[in-house]
Formats: structure tokens, sequence, C-alpha cells
């Protein structure tokens, strides 16, 4: 199972994001963010597919800005719902 993208406008909220998501003990990796993503900021934040309902609700509460949620495909990367 390929792991969950979580790309941002901006670095603030990528680190803040990453921040949230090491204290709620979800494995995560920073990674540049793919060209197929259009997103403001150079980081994205890779997470297993297994902790989708744990990151969208953090990201919900915590009022965390993103550009999206992706999933990798053979064609490149496709939006999932927040």
């Amino acid at each position: 199972m390929e792991p969950l993208l979580i790309a941002f406008d901006s670095t603030q909220q990528a680190l803040r994001a990453e921040m949230l998501l090491e204290y709620a003990e979800i494995e995560i990796d920073i990674r540049p963010t793919p060209k197929e993503v259009t997103a403001g900021c150079a980081l994205s934040i890779e997470f297993p597919e297994g902790n989708l309902q744990e990151v969208r609700h953090l990201i919900t509460i915590e009022r965390v800005e993103i550009r999206g949620l992706f999933r990798k495909t053979d064609t490149g990367y496709d939006p999932i719902e927040l």
C-alpha cells in the first residue's frame, strides 16, 4: 500500500503539521512536493494510509491549512477528500 501525501501552501503549515503528527505518534516522512502536485510549499508529508482518519481529524481540529491530501497512482497523484 502506497503512503498518502499532504501538500501545503506554506512551509509554516507544513512544519506545524509535522509537529502535530509526530506528537500524535503517527509515522511520517517529510519529502519534497512532487512536481505533479501544485502547491505553494516545497515540503510535503507522507503517512501510512491506515492513519488517514486520525490525520483528517488532526488537520480539522487544529485548523492546519493544507493544499490537499493525495494518493499516488500510476498516472501521478489523485486528490482525496479531507
